[in-house]
């Protein structure tokens, strides 16, 4: 591959300064396996040994006790958690890297077990029939409870607390996450979200609550400090079915993301095969890259090829990865030298402890003269 590759080169989110384009993108771990549900010095030096991205963003984080849906994942809504991510961002700053955390809320991808035995919530009554990671493995989720107008305020201001938390612990900023099935895209969605008050019925209702916790967040951070994640054509997954609604939902919510100075929108491609079903979009980036004026991040599938083709051709300006920053934690460095890639390893993906965590070496540096 030629040397002038656009992953490379340096880019300017305002006034933050990244070394390339390559992010990494935010992937639960299950690492946080303490009481406090609090990253650990295991953490930090799990995102240490990859601050050489242009920017990291965190694995989904709980905005509060509520929001839990899976075992062993961090928080980000008391005082140990903030701790715990302290010595995360100290560890990439001294790297000279920047960090988002991504905040999170699971809403109807829960379980009891999570909630003292009550229902998670959800915009709706409506069972996703999906699982939930619990301390005893896979359980089917269950009919959540729909959220009342106060328990929807209240959430609000979780998401504006745990960004205060986020300031507070040190991260450069933030970013809101809006999909894969979670509590905001759930309201998204108009099969998980049959509510008739002020959050349901209309494309303009649904994404009410999405733009409140915008709204929000950005008394605590600069709006240049706020990302925003979203999947349009997430399909069969997480809970998830599209209708013919799904695509002018988003086209609508992107568009307006426009009246904000956002640091990047971050969307996924189709994780399932979606070519079949016409109400769909098959090429996210390329589809929505006329409709949104700010930075925009692109995720899922690409490699270094692809990865510098999507931004030369003008689709995307910074690119995420997920799984090759796992077993590569010098993925830069690695497309750098055109090296090879390590495979990695999916049975430690979600267990606890350093295997398949920050095992994974870094390339060999050559001697010099050689």
């Amino acid at each position: 591959m030629k040397e002038n590759q656009a992953l490379l080169e340096s880019y300017k989110l305002e006034d933050l300064s990244l070394r390339n384009r390559v992010v990494m993108a935010p992937m639960t771990r299950n690492r946080a396996d303490n009481s406090d549900n609090a990253p650990t010095s295991l953490h930090a030096e799990y995102y240490k040994q990859r601050s050489g991205a242009g920017l990291i963003i965190t694995e989904g984080s709980q905005i509060s006790e509520r929001a839990v849906g899976y075992i062993n994942t961090p928080g980000i809504y008391t005082n140990a958690q903030v701790e715990g991510w302290k010595k995360v961002t100290t560890a990439v700053h001294e790297e000279g890297g920047k960090i988002f955390i991504q905040l999170w809320h699971c809403g109807r991808m829960s379980h009891p077990k999570f909630h003292n035995g009550e229902k998670p919530l959800a915009p709706s009554a409506v069972n996703p029939n999906a699982q939930s990671f619990t301390q005893d493995g896979f359980e089917d989720t269950v009919e959540p409870k729909a959220m009342s107008l106060v328990e929807i305020k209240e959430t609000i201001q979780e998401f504006k607390k745990a960004a205060q938390n986020a300031k507070d612990a040190g991260f450069d900023g933030v970013e809101i996450h809006s999909s894969n099935g979670y509590l905001i895209h759930q309201f998204f969605n108009k099969n998980s979200n049959t509510r008739t008050d002020e959050y349901g019925g209309s494309i303009q209702n649904r994404a009410r609550f999405f733009f409140e916790v915008i709204e929000a967040i950005n008394e605590v951070w600069d709006e240049t400090k706020i990302g925003v994640r979203l999947n349009p054509s997430l399909n069969d997954a997480f809970g998830i079915k599209a209708t013919e609604e799904t695509i002018p939902t988003f086209d609508y919510i992107i568009e307006k993301l426009n009246a904000y100075n956002l640091a990047y929108l971050h969307l996924s491609e189709p994780f399932t095969d979606v070519s079949k079903i016409d109400f769909l979009v098959t090429e996210i980036a390329r589809h929505y890259r006329p409709i949104y004026k700010g930075t925009l991040m692109i995720n899922s599938g690409f490699d270094q090829e692809t990865g510098n083709q999507i931004i030369k051709e003008g689709n995307a300006d910074l690119v995420s990865f997920g799984k090759l920053f796992i077993s590569n934690p010098d993925l830069p460095k690695r497309f750098e030298k055109n090296a090879d890639l390590a495979e990695w390893d999916e049975d430690t993906f979600y267990t606890p402890g350093a295997k398949g965590y920050t095992d994974y070496p870094k390339l060999k540096e050559e001697p010099v003269g050689e």
